[in-house]
């Protein structure tokens, strides 16, 4: 019973994540952070509660990433844009 409920939540899981085509940069990261986060926990405590906290840790550095990456492209395209006008 146990490994259907698992292969459940593995093709749910799938299932989900192959929609991330039309989501922006941060909302994928925000999604696989999510993803792994509660696939991780989940698997390590066979909690579901466990696994949702697991999957909101993962989605807070998902975004945390994404946003720090998103500060150093305009940092970099700010650079980009001022040696040029020199």
């Amino acid at each position: 019973m146990r490994s259907t409920r698992n292969f459940i939540a593995v093709l749910a899981t799938a299932v989900l994540l192959s929609g991330c085509a039309g989501m922006t940069d941060q909302e994928q990261r925000m999604a696989t952070g999510a993803a792994i986060g509660g696939a991780a926990i989940g698997v390590a405590t066979g909690s579901w509660g466990w696994a949702a906290l697991g999957a909101a840790a993962g989605a807070g550095t998902g975004y945390l990433i994404e946003a720090q990456r998103e500060r150093e492209r305009d940092a970099f395209q700010r650079g980009v844009e001022e040696g040029r006008s020199q």
